[in-house]
């Protein structure tokens, strides 16, 4: 009696596996994420429209493994905050977390500059730097409540292999101390940033939840088609990484929403490649009224659903 009834049980689990895989499921596409605090323009977080219906990621731009003197030099991986820590203190975050359950808040290593001076990875190990970026970083994210990084270097004094290993070496290792939730790079079109992620990506894609690729780097005067071009020239390089698409609020370059950012968005929704927008930056958008955020999160916030098969 007992062999029946087994064999009905394993009859019944493989029939409820296959239904369950020709099912159709709502894939997460609803990230936005935005950067936010470098210009010190007194913006704060509750200046900006959260939709419930995302998962919604403020980036603080930036920490940076430089000294915070009149004339910063580098520091091999002793990270300082360089964000505005008067209105992104400790408990601005603890406060806009607890206010918005859908909120996390990550920083950004690097950028681009500090002032007028370029802002350089500059190891003088892989060992040390991943050393100090740990300890340096761990304080910092445990005080202010992190949950991710981002990175976002641009300028290099390392060959691409030790960029990747040191970067590779600090997410594995803030994530297996339980230290950070998520890990995004921010790459752009150029070929000696490229060479550099790309490397990175190589080794430990498997790692990096998110590619916060900046297509506002490309030329003004994008078109959608240009755009589409560029997201699957994009998607190759970093092939099964989730590609977010992008837009700049401080008028530099790139699709703008005038000519057709949206447009592409939809298009990409619609072809279930959409895994989410980000917005440089914040600070830029306050004087726009944060129109693009609010139409941004509203078309994320639309599931879509597709077929696994």
């Amino acid at each position: 009696m007992k062999f029946p009834k087994l064999f009905i049980v394993l009859f019944t689990l493989q029939t409820l596996l296959a239904m369950a895989l020709t099912e159709p499921i709502e894939r997460k596409t609803n990230i936005f994420r935005e950067y936010i605090g470098a210009e010190s323009n007194n913006i704060k977080f509750e200046d900006v429209p959260i939709n419930p219906n995302v998962e919604f990621h403020y980036i603080l731009a930036f920490a940076i493994d430089y000294t915070t003197s009149s004339t910063p030099k580098p520091t091999d991986g002793k990270f300082n905050v360089f964000w505005d820590t008067n209105n992104f203190s400790p408990s601005k975050v603890s406060l806009v977390k607890n206010q918005h359950s859908n909120v996390k808040v990550a920083l950004s290593l690097g950028g681009n500059s500090m002032g007028k001076e370029s802002c350089y990875f500059s190891p003088s190990s892989v060992d040390s730097w991943v050393s100090n970026a740990v300890s340096s970083l761990t304080k910092i994210i445990k005080e202010y409540d992190l949950d991710g990084i981002d990175i976002d270097y641009e300028h290099f004094l390392a060959d691409p292999v030790t960029f990747a290993e040191c970067i590779g070496k600090l997410i594995t290792t803030l994530k297996h101390n339980g230290v950070i939730s998520f890990a995004s790079i921010a790459p752009f079109e150029d070929s000696e940033v490229q060479s550099h992620y790309l490397a990175l990506w190589k080794s430990y894609g498997h790692i990096i939840n998110y590619v916060n690729f900046q297509f506002y780097a490309y030329d003004k005067g994008t078109t959608v088609s240009q755009f589409m071009n560029y997201f699957e020239t994009q998607s190759s390089n970093y092939k099964g990484g989730d590609i977010l698409v992008s837009i700049t609020t401080e008028g530099r370059g790139g699709l703008s929403p005038e000519n057709g950012f949206f447009t592409a968005c939809n298009r990409l929704k619609s072809e279930g490649k959409l895994h989410g927008i980000f917005v440089w930056s914040a600070d830029d958008s306050k004087a726009l009224g944060f129109r693009y955020e609010k139409q941004s999160q509203a078309l994320l916030a639309v599931p879509h659903l597709h077929s696994t098969v």
